[in-house]
């Protein structure tokens, strides 16, 4: 571990994990709209968002998203990580309380160049809302 709390590159393995779960309520949406200037109705008006396909109001794929991120820097590899990159499928909506588990799984090491890359899975309920891969620049013993 880094002096932070975090894995170093030289610690982590294929198939380590760490998982985090958030609710999302009304107020997490807002204020990610905020935050994020991202106000599409689709988010925030019931009324027009139960006229489409999801019959109500979703949470931003974003703010779901952002749960990876918090994965990676709180957990694993945790403090001193640095984001290089994410891809992201969105599979399903998640709702204004549906509580959003975020996992990451190790699945490459590359300890020479200080990176790793990981499986990212948000899910509710069992069932996966989001898909990725996060590759990652790690810290390392040495520093």
């Amino acid at each position: 571990m880094n002096s932070l709390g975090g894995y170093n590159i030289q610690d982590l393995q294929p198939g380590m994990s760490a998982s985090i779960a958030k609710t999302v309520s009304e107020a997490d949406i807002v204020l990610f709209a905020g935050i994020s200037t991202d106000v599409n109705p689709m988010h925030l008006n019931e009324e027009w968002a139960k006229t489409t396909q999801f019959g109500g109001r979703i949470a931003h794929g974003m703010l779901s998203a952002a749960f990876i991120s918090a994965v990676l820097a709180n957990k694993l590899p945790g403090p001193g990580t640095v984001y290089l990159g994410q891809t992201l499928k969105f599979k399903a909506p998640v709702r204004i309380g549906d509580t959003v588990t975020a996992t990451v799984t190790v699945r490459e090491v590359n300890v020479a160049r200080r990176r790793c890359v990981m499986d990212s899975v948000c899910s509710v309920a069992g069932k996966t809302v989001i898909e990725g891969e996060s590759t990652l620049y790690c810290s390392t013993a040495e520093s």
